[in-house]
């Protein structure tokens, strides 16, 4: 850590007495100047800032600057999450990479976040602090008015800005109000990405999501259908670095191919009978933003091809034109299909599919998010009462505890409709069983059955909820059983399975 800084014992020395007398900081103002004033005085520079990401990571707020010898009055100022314009903070916090550059050029460099001086800033560095889970928590800075070799620093100063950033942390927790202190933990709706849910499954989500807000990579939503996908979606762009920008949606089984393929490409005046002017496609659209491709295994294959052209180059071509252009769109894909599957079968291109699913995140279904299951049905209660401008409902025991012995194979779409009919036929206030219609779903009695009458109804519920999974398509649903698709008709006719039922 010390190899490249000159007498390195005694550098060594004063970091400690640095990490000393942050330890002994009382409140948060003077545990952030004392970090700057430290690391512009171990680094002997004139200039030390400290950027901190607020607890959505949407906003990055300069926290403390320390100024030839001065600490500067708090900024009130802060950037979006796009820190448009600031391209070497923005290197740094969304690659989590650190920067030093010992020959500053404000000609090359975008270096508007420095304070104006009479001697222009020569060298920088910008190093991410990190959290106990490797995740950026903000920025610490140094330059001076010299060029120099900075990057030696790097390590020591990015130990002693954790440390710092968790004793703030610890600082927080131990100012905050008693009623909360004593309260049941319950996360922000912040910390959650504004998606409702506590349970092991989803946090597991949110960790995920957490991962890929600042980074442009392309992102591959699976689950069964009505398990939230486009909610994420949007999550992903709303609390991410493209949150500034639009936010576009196409479903890919919605429109036939050549419908589609104008939307998403646009095109010229001319290019078809009835095209009489120019149309901006959805790439266009959703430029420096995100664009969502629901149901994307249902894409043509003809489009597959134009679209992976899209990932790879970043250009477009629309329809009728001889010119491609670039644009900068992030791709977030959904599908309730195997992908993998389809590329087995030679309906999805291979490597399409690797593009998309550079980070898949799997939705899980509602009945893995046992918790969460009656938070929701609260929520969609207070939300269709709202809507119907009705006071708000309370739920009987027995409502609360039918709900929560449901499988939803519609997922949460299914919860909500639920909610929404038994507000609607609710008229004493209170949310009973009877308003709720789960009756099919009602199991008989095993007792006194066989084996074999045991077993038909396992496999009766496992071709249902297969087909629900692929809304009622028998060729897909017997693809994933792994039958072919006249045995599959043949065990529904077996076990009294109608379209009606799926």
């Amino acid at each position: 850590m010390f190899s490249q800084i000159p007498q390195p014992l005694r550098y060594a020395e004063a970091l400690l007495q640095r990490f000393a007398q942050l330890a002994r900081q009382a409140n948060s103002e003077t545990l952030l100047g004392g970090l700057v004033e430290a690391a512009a005085q171990l680094a002997n520079c004139e200039l030390s800032q400290l950027y901190l990401l607020d607890a959505t990571h949407t906003r990055l707020t300069l926290s403390a600057e320390w100024q030839d010898g001065q600490l500067q009055p708090r900024a009130e100022a802060s950037l979006p999450s796009d820190y448009d314009g600031e391209q070497l903070l923005q290197y740094c916090l969304c690659q989590n990479q650190q920067l030093s550059l010992n020959e500053l050029d404000s000609s090359l460099h975008s270096v508007g976040f420095l304070p104006e001086s009479g001697q222009p800033w020569r060298s920088l560095l910008c190093q991410p602090l990190l959290d106990e889970h490797k995740q950026v928590n903000g920025l610490l800075l140094i330059a001076s008015h010299k060029p120099r070799e900075l990057q030696g620093f790097a390590d020591s100063l990015g130990q002693l800005g954790g440390f710092a950033i968790a004793q703030l942390h610890l600082l927080q927790r131990l100012r905050a109000p008693q009623s909360e202190v004593a309260a049941p933990p319950t996360p922000a709706c912040a910390s959650n990405y504004g998606l409702i849910g506590d349970s092991p499954a989803m946090r597991s989500v949110y960790q995920l999501i957490g991962k890929v807000l600042h980074n442009a990579v392309s992102v591959l939503l699976t689950g069964e259908t009505g398990t939230g996908k486009e909610l994420v979606a949007r999550a992903i762009h709303d609390c991410g670095s493209r949150r500034s920008k639009a936010f576009v949606v196409q479903n890919c089984a919605s429109l036939p191919e050549n419908l589609l393929e104008s939307e998403l490409f646009g095109y010229r005046k001319g290019a078809f009978s009835g095209a009489d002017r120019d149309h901006q496609g959805l790439f266009d659209a959703a430029n420096g933003g995100t664009l969502f491709l629901d149901e994307i295994g249902d894409m043509p294959l003809s489009l597959q091809a134009k679209l992976l052209r899209v990932l790879q180059e970043g250009e477009v071509r629309p329809l009728g034109s001889t010119r491609t252009h670039k644009v900068d769109v992030r791709i977030v894909s959904a599908t309730h299909h195997n992908l993998r599957s389809l590329v087995e079968e030679g309906r999805f291109r291979e490597d399409l599919f690797y593009r998309l699913s550079h980070f898949p995140i799997e939705l899980p279904p509602l009945r893995a998010r046992g918790e969460d299951i009656l938070r929701l049905a609260r929520h969609f209660a207070v939300e269709a009462a709202c809507f119907l401008q009705r006071d708000a409902y309370r739920w009987s025991e027995a409502a609360l505890d039918y709900l929560a012995g449901y499988a939803y194979p519609g997922n949460v779409r299914e919860l909500k409709g639920l909610i929404a009919r038994a507000v609607l036929l609710c008229e004493g206030g209170e949310l009973l069983p009877e308003h709720f219609d789960l009756q099919h779903t009602q199991q008989p009695d095993s007792s006194g059955m066989n084996l074999r009458e045991r077993l038909e109804r396992v496999e009766r519920s496992l071709l249902l909820d297969c087909l629900r999974k692929n809304r009622g398509n028998q060729t897909s649903a017997a693809s994933e059983l792994g039958l072919p698709r006249r045995t599959l008709l043949y065990r529904m006719q077996r076990l009294n399975i109608s379209p009606a039922d799926v």
